[in-house]
């Protein structure tokens, strides 16, 4: 489909309009909050992995048995309000290993909105571009989002609300949250399976950056990075307390991670409830010690487990889908990181 800006929808209004315009979806604001404080638990966490050989594959089915395995009730999604959270970093047409998949987002909405949910919202605040609707089009998500009539909502702009910050990793006493956030059931961080240069992976923690309103934090989120990027990654998990996540990791990226790596076939989406859980069962996948990843080592006993005997393995097993992806020896974050 030829992007044009200003084509019109049946309802009069162009792709940009309706791209930024679409978040008045009905939500009022309930009160409701993610800021539980923390409490201490057992952090034994299940995760699911699924083959998914390609983006033509029914990957809306292969989330819903995710879900059943993973025992999550549609009692816990029905009627709820859902927050979609992709990582779209940068414009780059035509380069599917940066951003997570067009095909991986409108899976998720229908996922949950067969599994009963009232509204899914997709919401991101990309970190390198202050032109939202650019890297949408760019990236080919603006076109299901149109096709589908899927509400956007750019939080790079979102006003902000201050919240005490939970983690305490950082000089932050408060961290200023989009107002989306205190609006919505469940906050699911679907991320894509990459390397990183700075943090060594990038996956459902570190995509959580993109929650942060670019007007309060700069871009590249610049106010995250000059306070330590790896202490940021764990108050914003410790804060917002997302409740699920989704790995994109059909095709993936190794290397110079998050943007000047190259394409890595994985062939898998992983899911689970628990941020690290899902995010060390990923690094297991591409060949890298979740325990030598900093903010993964943060986390664990904290915001959730690392311990690959503390996590059951639901769908593929590890061993079965593992592919080393490739590190860059000069890159200190990914030295000494490959999973022996």
């Amino acid at each position: 489909m030829t992007l044009k800006r200003d084509t019109r929808e049946r309802n009069g209004w162009t792709r940009r309009e309706f791209l930024l315009g679409s978040a008045g979806w009905g939500i009022a604001a309930s009160g409701s909050s993610l800021l539980a404080s923390c409490t201490k638990r057992d952090w034994r966490a299940d995760t699911f992995i699924a083959r998914v050989p390609h983006y033509g594959t029914d990957i809306s089915t292969v989330l819903l048995q995710g879900f059943r395995d993973l025992r999550v009730q549609a009692g816990e999604i029905k009627g709820k309000r859902i927050l979609l959270k992709p990582n779209l970093i940068e414009p780059h047409a035509g380069a599917g290993h940066i951003n997570t998949h067009p095909e991986v987002v409108r899976a998720a909405v229908e996922a949950f909105l067969r599994f009963g949910a009232s509204k899914v919202l997709v919401a991101e605040g990309p970190g390198h571009s202050r032109d939202s609707v650019l890297v949408l089009e760019e990236s080919g998500l603006g076109d299901v989002l149109v096709e589908d009539h899927i509400p956007f909502l750019d939080l790079n702009y979102e006003p902000g609300y201050a919240v005490k910050n939970l983690g305490g990793k950082t000089r932050f006493s408060t961290l200023t949250l989009p107002a989306a956030l205190a609006q919505v059931d469940w906050v699911v961080s679907l991320a894509k399976m990459k390397t990183h240069h700075w943090t060594g992976v990038t996956l459902s923690m570190k995509n959580l950056f993109g929650v942060m309103p670019g007007i309060y934090y700069g871009w590249p989120k610049n106010i995250l990075h000059w306070e330590g990027i790896e202490q940021c990654i764990f108050d914003i998990n410790a804060t917002v307390k997302p409740h699920f996540a989704i790995v994109d990791g059909i095709v993936g990226m190794e290397g110079d991670g998050p943007i000047m790596g190259s394409p890595h076939h994985a062939g898998v989406v992983v899911m689970g409830r628990n941020l690290a859980a899902v995010d060390a069962t990923c690094a297991r996948i591409m060949g890298i010690d979740p325990t030598k990843v900093v903010h993964l080592a943060a986390a664990s006993g904290r915001l959730g487990t690392i311990r690959e005997s503390d996590i059951l393995q639901r769908g593929e097993k590890v061993a079965s889908v593992r592919t080393d992806f490739a590190l860059v020896d000069k890159i200190h974050a990914q030295r000494g990181l490959r999973l022996q």
